[in-house]
């Protein structure tokens, strides 16, 4: 199952791998699904709890000891993309603002639970055909109408509170760029720095026009060097180019660059305030780095290995969860929560962030070499549900798409898709709303889930080794 799962779901990142690391297809097919339990531990989980329950006393032990060993799985073993099959509720409006309570996974436990009721109301019929075998399907149906009613009563509270709170406008810009290294070798480094930067400066200027514009995003490495700790006299120079043209748009400017000290470089995002100014606090430095393409284990960080793979990564780890701030074209300060990729997967880090003050989730991400499928449109939702738990507003800027702009209900406001060259602007409302139990609790459903999991499966063998023997 975890095989078929991943061949069926993540088919693109086999594609990804082939092409990013140069061994084709076959091989990374072969790799991937070497691999599959690994990325999907859960239904190795549920297999042997639903093994060691089948003669469990009572339905609601065996189904709860099933779908919280599918949850305690999944916190046990992180998963690479952080996907749950919660994520497919994201395309209810209702449903999904559950998300504020327990996140992504307290989705995916409803989801599982109903299933599992679906699925013995099945049994029962077949054995009995009496009305009391739909006993667990009205279970399953209460759950879900609760689960609806809290999105009803969670949007009104608010788009109410949406109306009343003070606004924030942000342009994004989505060039269409991608494969950096392969621009440099075809037209020089230099050439290739500058083909990127022509192009985000004219969309940014085409995005200045609109009125009131806040705030302007760039997306994940856009600038392919160190930037404040220059290479060369011709990076100084791009360098004041940026700071000049902050400086002369009066907008604060947040891109992606790398930055640099003596442990070496990172993947960061540096922030410009409105007159172009940039202290040493204003980089972030990505946190969550993606394995082996980002950050290379150090078992694996010798020469010997490198020569075999040499597209394995050099950054080196950043910050934890920070928050940025700077003032805003009027004057008022702005404090931002700033997410580079691979650290939108980390439900916790956003969740720190907004509890030391953030009022808005800015995210840079690089989705190029995801060529084909659905992994921009997952990376999306993932970012979305970070919106959810913590009820702040997104800006989130990516070279090739998915771009956009997301509300505090996980709304996608206005978006740019895969391909596209494109502007975004949009206002968005900067949320004061601490009140999720999210927030009040942090990430808690992944560790929560896994003691109660250990409870119901030892509640089932305890009660299975207390029936007396056959006659």
């Amino acid at each position: 199952m975890s095989i078929l799962f991943v061949a069926a779901v993540f088919w693109w990142f086999v594609i990804g791998i082939g092409e990013y690391t140069g061994g084709g297809r076959l091989l990374a097919a072969i790799a991937v699904a070497a691999i599959a339990p690994l990325l999907q531990p859960q239904f190795v989980a549920v297999a042997l709890v639903h093994r060691l329950t089948r003669s469990a006393p009572t339905f609601a032990l065996r189904a709860g000891a099933v779908a919280l060993s599918y949850c305690a799985a999944e916190w046990i073993v992180p998963k690479l993309f952080g996907d749950t099959i919660g994520h497919g509720l994201y395309a209810s409006r209702h449903l999904r603002q559950a998300a504020d309570l327990a996140g992504a996974p307290g989705l995916t436990f409803v989801l599982l639970l109903v299933n599992v009721c679906l699925l013995e109301t099945g049994r029962r019929w077949t054995r009995s055909r009496n009305w009391r075998a739909a006993t667990p399907a009205i279970f399953a149906s209460a759950l879900v109408v609760t689960l609806f009613g809290y999105g009803v009563y969670r949007l009104r509270q608010l788009e109410a509170a949406a109306a009343d709170a003070e606004r924030i406008t942000a342009a994004i810009i989505q060039a269409n760029i991608s494969h950096y290294a392969q621009l440099s070798e075809k037209m020089g480094s230099y050439a290739a720095t500058r083909h990127i930067l022509d192009a985000h400066f004219r969309l940014s200027e085409q995005a200045l026009r609109e009125p009131g514009v806040d705030l302007l995003v760039w997306p994940e490495t856009v600038y392919p060097t160190t930037f404040g700790v220059p290479k060369s006299e011709v990076g100084a120079e791009l360098d004041r180019e940026i700071i000049a043209f902050a400086g002369a748009a009066r907008i604060p400017l947040i891109f992606g660059a790398y930055d640099a000290d003596g442990a070496g470089e990172y993947n960061a995002a540096i922030f410009l305030q409105a007159d172009g100014a940039r202290s040493s606090k204003q980089a972030y430095r990505k946190g969550s780095l993606f394995p082996l393409t980002e950050r290379t284990p150090w078992p694996l960080d010798t020469q010997l290995v490198r020569s075999w793979w040499p597209w394995l990564g050099t950054w080196q780890p950043g910050d934890a969860a920070r928050v940025m701030a700077f003032d805003r074209p009027s004057g008022k300060p702005l404090r931002i929560a700033p997410l580079i990729c691979y650290d939108a997967v980390d439900a916790g880090r956003v969740l720190d962030a907004v509890d030391n003050g953030a009022e808005l989730i800015v995210t840079l991400s690089n989705d190029s070499w995801f060529s084909a499928g659905g992994g921009p449109w997952l990376h999306l939702v993932v970012s979305a549900f970070r919106s959810l738990e913590t009820r702040r507003a997104q800006v989130r800027a990516t070279n090739t798409g998915v771009s956009a702009l997301i509300t505090p209900t996980g709304d996608i406001d206005v978006s740019a898709g895969v391909g596209e060259q494109a502007v975004v602007v949009a206002d968005l409302p900067l949320s004061q709303e601490s009140a999720t139990l999210m927030l009040a609790w942090g990430d808690w459903f992944g560790s929560a889930s896994a003691a109660a999991a250990a409870v119901f499966v030892a509640a089932c063998l305890s009660a299975f080794r207390r029936r007396p023997a056959p006659a």
